[in-house]
């Protein structure tokens, strides 16, 4: 992790000429994202914030910050496009911190006001600093003649793509998740507006647990959300620091996976209940909104695979009675048949329903990932099919629109003949648009929310 030089430091003076830089804490930290996301895989989502608070940028900064980090991430595809022809080599074979400063450097000139000698010239300043003074010569080059292209309209002009090629470059996606979104929505004429509100920078979602929403919108300064009774929407802000998300009062959740966990709970069910059970609960927020949903004397039991996610869901939990939290496999479960009277499944997808919270993953996912998944969320649907009683019901759930990984499992699952589909949107008539035939997908551009899929089947023998 780079650390910037300290302003006003003793030592002896230097020549102007090899004076070290005083680097912009913004632009550095975004830069530090950047890196970590390449070189180790890093999640921005949960780096970003843990170095805005370690370097304590004042509110502007790690703004800009924020903006500078998610944006470039965002914006790859484009961005290396636009560099492809502007490097006399291919970009693979660049230092990789070189191609991040290069990244990092023409997205303030093509998508932000930033003047353009100002992005060129501090850019350059991270180059000396991070990589060395003969790689500056090489950004300084680089970003002139991206400069010298003007904005985003008229370097997509420049590039000459047409139809979905020029759609993928305009809305930063893979052209792989343009034609997945195509096939997902109803209406093509949505599609460049669904895009682009999967690009733009999210609204922060809190959800009011064990506190009135009210409340919680007074502490934080935001607005009631339009669907959830618990949702709260804030503009921006850093709500690590509201008591009652310290405390786990309230939480960070997008509106639709509360609606997700909701769906579960409003679902007719044929007979008595006493348990409840949330199959692949990792990180816990949809546990946390089920706890304090369920009625007096149902059990709830959190399960998920992978040790340390089942131990986010015991902190998310830590102050509810009557759960368990237990980190086991779903497809291989240590619960009994029919245990259950609702089952939660909200299975491991591509993810590419929550693009805008987690804007690296569309570069780091490829289309070959779908199918195993697709695999494994028939496996998952099929045990927590198992899990639940007859009358019961499973709410399958994905953060994912892709037909392969939604409709199409679920599809298989409706096929059986000791199961019944529930239609999702007469539970949610307060929300217009959720239909997808009788399953439930929430839009970013319909809803605000991230592009939910849900499902609600009945066994029935």
């Amino acid at each position: 992790m780079t650390r910037p030089p300290r302003k006003g430091a003793p030592g002896r003076r230097r020549h102007p000429a090899t004076r070290r830089p005083v680097l912009d804490g913004a632009r550095l930290t975004a830069y530090d994202v950047l890196d970590a996301v390449s070189s180790r895989a890093a999640f921005a989502n949960l780096l970003l914030p843990q170095l805005l608070r370690e370097r304590q940028l004042d509110p502007r900064d790690a703004g800009f910050a924020t903006q500078l980090a998610y944006g470039t991430l965002r914006a790859q595809g484009t961005l290396d496009a636009i560099l492809t022809g502007l490097v006399s080599r291919p970009l693979s074979e660049l230092d990789p911190r070189v191609l991040d400063l290069l990244r990092l450097g023409a997205y303030q000139i093509v998508d932000l006001r930033v003047p353009s000698h100002a992005a060129v010239d501090t850019t350059v300043d991270l180059t000396r600093a991070i990589v060395g003074t003969g790689a500056s010569g090489l950004v300084n080059a680089v970003l002139r003649k991206v400069a010298a292209g003007g904005d985003r309209a008229a370097w997509l002009d420049t590039l000459a793509a047409e139809g979905d090629e020029r759609l993928a470059l305009a809305t930063d996606h893979p052209r792989w998740i343009v034609d997945a979104w195509r096939d997902a929505l109803d209406d093509d004429g949505e599609l460049e507006t669904a895009l682009l509100a999967d690009d733009a920078a999210p609204e922060v979602h809190l959800v009011a647990r064990r506190m009135d929403r009210t409340a919680l919108a007074e502490e934080s300064g935001g607005e009631p959300g339009p669907w959830s009774p618990h949702a709260v929407r804030l503009g921006g802000g850093d709500p690590g620091r509201l008591a009652s998300v310290r405390s786990g009062r309230a939480a960070v959740q997008d509106e639709g996976s509360q609606l997700a966990a909701l769906l579960l709970t409003r679902a007719p069910l044929e007979g008595p209940e006493t348990a409840w059970l949330d199959m692949c609960a990792g990180p816990g927020g949809k546990a946390g909104l089920l706890a304090v949903r369920r009625p007096d004397g149902v059990r709830l039991t959190a399960a998920d695979r992978a040790p340390h996610r089942a131990e986010l869901v015991r902190q998310a939990l830590r102050d509810e009675d009557d759960v368990e939290v237990l980190a086991a496999d779903g497809t291989q479960p240590p619960w009994a048949p029919g245990s259950f009277d609702r089952v939660l499944l909200d299975a491991p997808c591509t993810g590419l329903g929550a693009l805008r919270r987690r804007p690296e993953v569309r570069w780091r996912r490829t289309a070959a990932d779908v199918a195993p998944l697709a695999e494994l969320q028939t496996d998952l649907l099929d045990s927590a099919l198992r899990a639940v009683r007859v009358g019961g019901v499973v709410a399958y759930v994905t953060c994912s629109p892709h037909t392969d990984e939604t409709v199409a499992v679920a599809d298989a699952a409706a096929g059986r003949d000791d199961v019944e589909v529930l239609p999702v949107a007469p539970l949610f008539p307060e929300v217009p648009g959720i239909a997808r035939g009788e399953y439930g997908q929430l839009w970013p551009h319909r809803h605000g929310t991230d592009a939910m899929f849900m499902a609600l089947l009945r066994r029935t023998r």
